[in-house]
């Protein structure tokens, strides 16, 4: 394993995001501080940052694009299936997080009346026509997760870029459990500056909230790493990534007016939504899909050439 460059890699992908966030604690506003958008949003590109200077300078890789993930071999015709259930799979996984939680008595849903949506809607979009339909409004709401939500892929490439395109990869020799784990670990607690100040579990002692985001970033990074590996591109992972972030607020969406969503229990972030996520995991264990099987290398012809087969 590249020690070099994995130490490299956490150093520089924490350090600066860690230092952006400094503003908000100086202000004394926090996450509720006008420029706080912005911020996460640098915030989330200094892991391609990490891993575009570990790749090209540090532990220099001969082919930096293709090593990344954002090239492969066979292009976007090997990838695209992949990509597909990156955009569908999050939303509809997010809504079935939501049905367990129901189910479970953590979450207090209103599936056809969208009545928590309609009391969010008219007390917080100012001008918003009191005739708007509830239903209209979810609509509205699940349409745009489907749909602008390709924005939300722009800033998931900072972040998968460097988890996954980087990360995930280097630290194979651990073998895919292993690299996953501790992927996670690393990627959770690399939020620590904001889940401080109240990010995702606002609601959470602050070691609580460490450990139920390492637990949300563990396996939602071997979901997101499983399609890393078995695409051999950082695309469809870029994308997942992005669809997690738009469909967060389906949780809102099927509320019940008076029982706001807590995040400790409800959604993927929650308790609840970790039961999906980890069947999710089992599946494709039983279906021998995890860990990944790569192309194997036999011997060439020629002496120090190899041939991968397509099997």
């Amino acid at each position: 394993m590249d020690v070099r460059g994995v130490v490299s890699f956490v150093a520089i992908a924490y350090l600066p995001a860690w230092l952006l966030t400094l503003p908000l604690w100086l202000t004394g506003e926090g996450l509720s501080w006008s420029w706080a958008p912005l911020v996460l949003f640098l915030m989330m590109f200094m892991p391609a940052v990490a891993a575009l200077v570990v790749t090209k300078w540090i532990s220099p890789q001969p082919k930096v694009l293709r090593g990344l993930g954002i090239t492969n071999p066979g292009g976007i015709k090997k990838w695209w299936p992949y990509a597909l259930i990156a955009w569908l799979g999050p939303p509809l996984v997010a809504t079935l997080a939501l049905m367990v939680g129901y189910l479970l008595g953590v979450y207090q849903a209103d599936w056809t009346g969208f009545s928590g949506l309609a009391e969010q809607f008219g007390a917080t979009v100012v001008g918003a026509e009191p005739e708007t339909s509830p239903g209209m409004l979810a609509l509205t709401q699940i349409a745009a997760v489907f749909g602008l939500g390709w924005l939300q892929v722009i800033p998931a490439l900072g972040e998968e870029l460097g988890w996954r395109g980087y990360l995930t990869q280097a630290l194979l020799p651990l073998g895919q459990p292993g690299a996953f784990l501790t992927t996670g670990v690393l990627w959770g607690l690399w939020h620590a500056p904001v889940l401080i100040l109240g990010y995702n579990y606002p609601t959470l002692p602050i070691v609580v909230a460490f450990i139920m985001m390492v637990c949300f970033c563990t396996l939602v990074g071997t979901l997101l790493g499983w399609l890393r590996l078995t695409s051999r591109s950082v695309w469809p992972a870029v994308i997942a990534h992005g669809f997690l972030n738009a469909a967060a607020g389906l949780g809102t969406v099927f509320s019940m007016a008076g029982h706001p969503v807590d995040n400790a229990s409800t959604g993927l972030l929650g308790w609840s939504g970790w039961i999906v996520l980890a069947l999710l995991i089992l599946v494709l264990v039983m279906l021998g899909k995890l860990p990944v099987r790569f192309p194997a290398e036999t011997s060439g012809i020629s002496r120090g050439v190899t041939r991968r087969t397509r099997r």
